[in-house]
């Protein structure tokens, strides 16, 4: 299954990739330049966020963007080149929802191989309850539980990431939580 458009041309000197198995003991099939030997890999993304919480209350943002427009979700987005999973979760926080938090643990790491990607929540603690979300955002708003439009979350990573929190909120600790997501 291809995830996303093919590599074609070498990024070290322009010349069209063959796809085939390395000679150098590796057993998947890669993008290899059949000039330079350039062994190109293609790697998940990362996706980061946080779960923002206040009280018996958590975070979520209505999407102002495709995909799932309208649907419900945690603040998260793809990680940028030069910033680490918890900056990014941060950053992402700021993006999306204009909050005020302190960042807090690892809360759980999503694998979704099926779109080559893995999700990774931290915990937040809200400073304050108000917002001010940026354009990827219609609104902004704190729910507790029983709040929560189950059926309006964007993803599948958000909503078991909610069922987490909430569980481990009932329990009295946190955990990290590693799901593979098929």
């Amino acid at each position: 299954m291809t995830l996303r458009s093919p590599i074609k041309h070498c990024r070290n000197c322009g010349t069209a990739v063959v796809y085939r198995v390395p000679d150098d003991g590796d057993v998947h099939e890669r993008a290899v330049c059949p000039a330079c030997d350039t062994i190109h890999y293609e790697n998940p993304l990362n996706v980061v966020g946080t779960v923002p919480h206040l009280g018996d209350r958590v975070l979520l943002c209505k999407r102002n963007i495709e995909p799932r427009w309208g649907k419900w979700t945690l603040p998260a987005g793809f990680m940028e080149l030069g910033e680490s999973t918890l900056e990014g979760a941060a950053r992402e926080t700021v993006e999306e929802a204009g909050a005020k938090f302190e960042m807090e643990a690892l809360f759980s790491v999503m694998s979704v191989p099926r779109v080559g990607q893995v999700h990774l929540f931290y915990l937040a603690r809200l400073l304050s309850d108000r917002f001010d979300p940026g354009y990827e955002t219609i609104e902004a708003r704190l729910f507790t539980e029983a709040e929560i439009p189950w059926d309006e979350i964007a993803f599948r990573t958000v909503k078991e990431t909610l069922q987490h929190y909430f569980a481990d909120r009932r329990q009295g600790r946190f955990a990290v939580h590693n799901v593979d997501v098929v």
